[in-house]
Order: structure tokens, then C-alpha cells, then sequence
């Protein structure tokens, strides 16, 4: 009989070897990507989304991008002037916080911030996100977009807050009904309901912070 995955134990001391080299690598890497290019670009991501991601790397694909494990990467450029890597580089380190990245890479500055300011797609907004418009459903026959709700989601909608019923195989709204108020949080339901009814709220987007090139660090 196989035996259970379950009953596998996995030492401490390999999982925590794993991680080591892992940081150590990325280190390795980051280092190794100061000395071959000729800028270093702190960027932050809003409503991140992978698949955009894939296609700026497709774009900058004579660069190298890093995202994540931000104390890892600080270290690697040196959290002080006496710890960094080149001089000049605590200044970027010391902003890696929150959604940031690295991009490493010899396209100038103009070229770069030019890129990132035409690179902004359209997103359906998540939980949590802030309603940037009040949304309202008008009573009687749904629509989305032009065409009417097909009848096969009403119980969807229904279960997600809205007094709907089907009438002659028509989905209808009783009331008025406000998916969500501009300036708000949004729950999961009314996430749900915005990308159902087509409403895109949120814009993924990269924005520049600063650069690094030889030695001196400037801010967009």
C-alpha cells in the first residue's frame, strides 16, 4: 500500500536550509543585477493582476524585474551606508515597503516613465477596493450592458442582495437597487455584482518612485 503524504515528516532543518539558500539567491542575483545594468527603477503596483505583469516582463524582457520579500531585497542593496552594496543604494533600500518592486534595467528614465504612464488597463474592482462611482440598477426588466440578464442568473443575482424575480422568463428587478455608493468599500457581493453588471472600477497601473544610477538616487 503507498504510502500516506501525510505521514511524511520533513525536517526543520532542510525546510529552513531551502529558505536560507532561496534568500541567499535572490541576494546573490539582485548584486549581481547592480553591477550589470546600468539603472535601478523602485516601482509600486496598484490592483495588482499577474497576467499585466507577464506582459511588462514580455516588454522588458532585456530586464529584470524583482517583486516580493522586500527585507530580502533591502538587504541585498544594503539598509545603511556602511551595509550597501554601492554607495547610494540604503536610499532605495530603505523604501522597500508595501507593494514595491525592483526593475533593473539600461532604458533611460524618459523611456521607462513614458512606458508606465501609457501602461494602465481597466480592472474589475475587489473586496475591499474603494467604489469609485455610485452604481444604480433601475427597476424592471436587468440588463447588462445593452443586452438583458440571461435568465439562468437570476438566483445568482438574487443570492447576492439583489429583489429580483423572473417574470414570463424575464429577469426583473423590483426596486431600484444600488449595487454600491462611490467612496466606499467594497464587500464581496457587491465585487461580484460590479464585474456581473460589467463595471470596471479599478485600473491596474505601476507607478514610478525613483531610479538609482551611479551612485545617485532621483524621484520621479
Amino acid at each position: 500500500m503507498p504510502k500516506s503524504k501525510r505521514s511524511t515528516v520533513v525536517a526543520l532543518t532542510q525546510t529552513n536550509k531551502k529558505g536560507r539558500e532561496g534568500k541567499e539567491k535572490l541576494i546573490e542575483d539582485i548584486q549581481q543585477c547592480v553591477d550589470k545594468y546600468d539603472y535601478l527603477y523602485l516601482y509600486s503596483v496598484k490592483d495588482m493582476r499577474n497576467t499585466y505583469l507577464k506582459e511588462i516582463r514580455h516588454d522588458f524582457k532585456d530586464s529584470r524585474f524583482f517583486y516580493g520579500k522586500n527585507r530580502v531585497m533591502a538587504k541585498a542593496l544594503g539598509t545603511t551606508v556602511e551595509e550597501e552594496y554601492k554607495n547610494g543604494l540604503s536610499m532605495i533600500a530603505k523604501e522597500l515597503s508595501s507593494e514595491v518592486g525592483l526593475l533593473f534595467t539600461n532604458k533611460q528614465p524618459e523611456d521607462v516613465r513614458k512606458y508606465f504612464a501609457d501602461f494602465v488597463k481597466p480592472e474589475y474592482a475587489r473586496s475591499g477596493a474603494i467604489a469609485t462611482q455610485t452604481i444604480t440598477v433601475p427597476e424592471g426588466p436587468v440588463k447588462r450592458g445593452v443586452d438583458p440578464m440571461p435568465h439562468n442568473m437570476e438566483p445568482l443575482i438574487r443570492s447576492l442582495g439583489m429583489p429580483t424575480v423572473l417574470k414570463n422568463g424575464i429577469v426583473t428587478l423590483l426596486v431600484p437597487y444600488t449595487i454600491c455608493m462611490e467612496g466606499e468599500t467594497l464587500s464581496t457581493n457587491q465585487a461580484h455584482l460590479c464585474k456581473l453588471f460589467y463595471h470596471q472600477l479599478a485600473e491596474f497601473s505601476v507607478d514610478l518612485i525613483s531610479y538609482y544610477h551611479n551612485g545617485q538616487v532621483e524621484q520621479f
